[in-house]
């Protein structure tokens, strides 16, 4: 459907531009004629009029947001290592999973070869980044200071053990709570062994189901907020160093037994300004699905956006307006 929607546009591109391979004829009124059948002729303006009504806008938008990325974004180094990338893993994963090239399904997708995908993709990062880069530069010092004060905490120590509940998919939900029963009792026989003087690394190494760190005796280093279970988390932040979780701390992996080492201090805000902003832009386009092309409109405005086109600029603005009057 994309490919589609372009091979429109790039029809509308010819006629607005007046490029084109031959010679094309003309009218006696100087109108340009595009294509005939049996005395009909279709001319530029005609194809102009008829195209500019269905997708025209996209076609408008489209370039006018390329040249504004093109302006703003001066060097595609990271871009073009980013769509590299990209096309490195869908290769990987056709060959692994379907054993097929990536070449021989491209077609399918609307593509001519692997680097008309990669501009795609490029193109796809450049605006990103360009929308990324506005909203940053509109988050306001309230935005700042909050998301400092309550999302930003200095790295944490801990060492845990995990009690995953024994379930499998066609378990009845009667089976899976009891296995989840299970998983609890587990978790509590353990803090009581803990509170009997057993060492805590020993019971890790013994009981933890988490593969990854059982062996370190459940050590989990320099971890933050980020990509963290929130129980987990939380649960780890409440604790002072020394002393670890009196009663099982339910996760969306299973039971958690948490023992805290240390914490570093919370970094200072001009050391981590960059990832705040980042961290609120990202938030408020997950939160607002309409915000990047309310954005978008906002920086055509700066750049000084101008439809001449009567037709193309209510069409304009009936997409922007829809989406701003949206709930």
């Amino acid at each position: 459907m994309k490919k589609k929607v372009l091979l429109v546009l790039g029809a509308l591109a010819l006629v607005l531009t007046g490029c084109g391979k031959g010679n094309i004829p003309k009218l006696e009124n100087g109108k340009e004629v595009v294509a005939s059948i049996d005395g009909f002729n279709l001319t530029a303006d005609d194809l102009y009029e008829q195209l500019k009504k269905q997708n025209g806008i996209n076609m408008v938008i489209s370039k006018i947001d390329e040249a504004i990325i093109n302006k703003e974004i001066t060097d595609s180094k990271e871009a073009e290592d980013y769509a590299d990338g990209q096309v490195d893993a869908l290769r990987l994963q056709y060959q692994q999973y379907y054993g097929v090239e990536l070449e021989e399904v491209l077609p399918q997708y609307g593509y001519a070869d692997v680097d008309e995908l990669k501009q795609d993709i490029m193109n796809d990062y450049n605006k990103n980044l360009v929308l990324n880069n506005y909203l940053e530069g509109v988050v306001t010092e309230d935005e700042i200071n909050e998301y400092y004060e309550n999302e930003i905490f200095g790295e944490m120590t801990v060492r845990h053990i995990l009690i995953e509940p024994d379930v499998t998919d066609d378990m009845t939900t009667e089976e899976k709570t009891a296995a989840e029963e299970a998983a609890k009792k587990e978790a509590e026989e353990l803090i009581v062994k803990l509170n009997e003087g057993a060492n805590f690394e020993d019971l890790a190494k013994e009981n933890s189901d988490d593969a990854g760190t059982a062996s370190q005796g459940g050590l989990f280093a320099d971890f933050t907020k980020e990509g963290t279970d929130e129980a987990f988390f939380n649960a780890s932040l409440a604790l002072e160093d020394g002393k670890y979780t009196t009663t099982p701390v339910k996760s969306s992996f299973g039971y958690y037994i948490i023992l805290k080492v240390s914490q570093k201090e919370k970094p200072k805000l001009e050391d981590v300004i960059d990832t705040v902003k980042e961290k609120i832009v990202e938030n408020k386009l997950e939160e607002d699905t309409n915000l990047s092309v309310i954005a978008w409109d906002e920086i055509r405005a700066k750049h000084n956006i101008k439809i001449n086109d009567s037709v193309l600029k209510e069409n304009y603005d009936k997409v922007i307006n829809q989406y701003k009057n949206a709930d």
